[in-house]
């Protein structure tokens, strides 16, 4: 299930004190949320199941689902844009048109080393 826009991840920090001011201070959800400023009082509450179940191990877990892509990285944008690039390349020479000199056609090679 996709998340809701603007859901926010706490540190595990965040966490214990939300877990620790119910605990030992017998504070109610809605004013451990106001206090710690946490969107939904529910998110504490589900943190106190999951600390009873599992302890503070189970408040550490990774998020579920496929890990985010890093598109900042550099080898991903030089790859990227020397695809592009053969690609315009090989649709200039398609269409007749003439290349200025030095952009000569090389095949693709990734950088694993994998030829297309």
């Amino acid at each position: 299930m996709a998340r809701k826009k603007g859901s926010k991840d706490y540190p595990l920090e965040i966490k214990l004190e939300a877990i620790r001011l119910r605990e030992e201070e017998g504070l109610l959800y809605k004013e451990i949320t106001e206090k710690l400023k946490i969107y939904d009082p529910g998110r504490v509450r589900n943190w106190m199941k999951i600390y009873r179940r599992e302890g503070k191990a189970g408040l550490k877990k990774p998020r579920r689902g496929r890990p985010r892509k890093d598109r900042d990285s550099l080898e991903e944008r030089i790859k990227y844009l020397e695809m592009e690039n053969t690609l315009l390349k090989a649709l200039a020479i398609e269409l007749g048109e003439e290349l200025p000199e030095g952009l000569d056609i090389e095949p693709f090679i990734d950088i694993e080393g994998n030829s297309e």
